[in-house]
Order: structure tokens, then C-alpha cells, then sequence
């Protein structure tokens, strides 16, 4: 059952924008995150729930999108996301928790995908710009993830690596999206 929702849980950039995400579900998604794994138990990390339109304006102009896919510049209006949760480091706690941010942001993907939605993890992110546009103060916060939520309004498939080894995702003339992936064989050593 865990490996259906982990295959399920796919990297999602367009959605249908006007079906909203109630906040109750945003904040059981981070609940979510009281219990997975913490550095040192520091529990450092702290999350900023984005609901309302003008928030979500100001975190979208903040985003890069697709690294891969340099002649796109992200969902068109009608496309974006319905919702976003920033996970945020609290500074007094500890610093730098790649790890946490991780495991944080995994948990709340899943978490979404069980409830039906889909979304995008962005480090691609103009930190002062959505600082500034979002009242969060650097000095005790960083900003380490941004996670974009919807209901995907895209067909995402799993295919295997090419031949030459590129493991670049890309997307086909129907706008559908591939992500290639090693096999299990590729991947023990």
C-alpha cells in the first residue's frame, strides 16, 4: 500500500486553480510533521500556511519552476496552485536543516497525495522577495522549501532512464509529463 501512494506521489505543476484546499487540510497535512523524524529532536522547523489570493500572487512571483524545462515559466493563471505551505527553519532552534526540510516535505506530499491532491517542492525561491511580501522576518526565520498544492490538471508518468543515462523529465507535444527512473537493479550496489 505505502509503495502504490509513493508511486502515486508525483512532482505536479499544473492544477485546477479554482478547486481550493480547505485549511483545516493544510494545517492536517503539517500535523503530519509532529511526527516524523527532527536532527537532534529540535523540532526547528515551523510552517507558513498560504490560502488567500493576494498571498498566493505574491508567492508565485517569488517561484522558478522547472529547471529542465527552460522555455516554460511556470502554470498559467487558471493553472496555479490552489494553495502553498512554506516550511520555514526557526533560527533560535537550529539552522541549516536540509534533512528535516526533507523528510517535512516528503510527509506533507504524501500526505496530500492520500487526500487527492498533488504538488511541486520549489528551493528555486526569491527568499528576501517572499520574506519581504509575507511578513516573515529573516532574522528568525529562513525560508528552506516552498511547497505549491492543488489538484494536478496533469498526467505525470514514470518511464525508464534512456539508454544514454539522462534522467532529465520532459513532456511530449500533448503536454504530458515523463520522469524517468532507474530501475531497482541500477540502484543496489
Amino acid at each position: 500500500m505505502l509503495k502504490v501512494l509513493v508511486s502515486k506521489c508525483r512532482t505536479y505543476r499544473r492544477f485546477y486553480e479554482t478547486q481550493s484546499i480547505p485549511v483545516e487540510e493544510l494545517m492536517e497535512l503539517v500535523d503530519l510533521t509532529r511526527f516524523t523524524a527532527s536532527t537532534a529532536n529540535s523540532q526547528a522547523l515551523k510552517f507558513r500556511l498560504v490560502y488567500t489570493e493576494k498571498e498566493k500572487e505574491n508567492v508565485f512571483d517569488s517561484l522558478g519552476w522547472a529547471g529542465a524545462l527552460p522555455d516554460w515559466s511556470g502554470p498559467e493563471k487558471g493553472e496555479r496552485p490552489s494553495a502553498y505551505i512554506i516550511i520555514l527553519c526557526d533560527l533560535s532552534l537550529g539552522k541549516n536543516k536540509p534533512i528535516d526540510d526533507g523528510i517535512a516535505a516528503q510527509t506533507i506530499m504524501l500526505g496530500a497525495t492520500e487526500m487527492g491532491y498533488g504538488g511541486c517542492m520549489l528551493g528555486n525561491v526569491k527568499r528576501n522577495q517572499l520574506a519581504k511580501s509575507l511578513d516573515i522576518d529573516p532574522s528568525l526565520y529562513s525560508i528552506d522549501l516552498v511547497l505549491a498544492l492543488g489538484k494536478p490538471k496533469e498526467e505525470v508518468v514514470i518511464v525508464p532512464v534512456k539508454e544514454d543515462g539522462n534522467v532529465a523529465y520532459y513532456r511530449d507535444e500533448n503536454q504530458i509529463h515523463y520522469v524517468p527512473k532507474r530501475e531497482l537493479k541500477d540502484i543496489i550496489v
